[in-house]
């Protein structure tokens, strides 16, 4: 088993910026992908971003490319979500999750049943 803790949410207003963290309790063969999801009161779960740890191989939703930058630190078996420009829009919780890879052209397709292991959930909150 895997557990996962994502840390880093908070309030912040318009424009602002935050860091979400994720961290892993070990390294598997079977949490190669990282996603961060997120989910709005009434809103489905999307995806927001993915990196695949081996190829650095990343994957952004179109509603977040150039402010949300998704990284690693795999001594730390940490994964970042860095969060530029934050607008109200992106009020959620996000969740941190880690499953196998798929295909090595698509690593870590933004589904969430490719991922296995997920964390309790960071929220953030975005005040126009």
């Amino acid at each position: 088993q895997v557990q996962l803790v994502e840390s880093g949410g908070g309030s912040v207003q318009s424009g602002g910026s935050l860091r979400l963290s994720c961290t892993a309790s070990r390294a598997t063969s079977d949490n190669r992908c990282v996603a961060w999801f997120r989910q709005a009161p009434g809103n489905e779960r999307e995806a927001v971003a993915t990196i695949y740890a081996v190829t650095d191989k990343t994957y952004y939703a179109d509603s977040v490319k150039g402010r949300f930058t998704i990284s690693q630190d795999n001594g730390k078996n940490t994964v970042y979500l860095a969060i530029n420009n934050l607008k109200p829009e992106d009020s959620a919780m996000y969740y941190c999750a880690a499953g196998s890879r798929d295909t090595l052209n698509n690593p870590c397709p933004p589904f969430q049943r490719r991922y296995k292991y997920w964390g309790q959930g960071t929220q953030v909150t975005v005040s126009s």
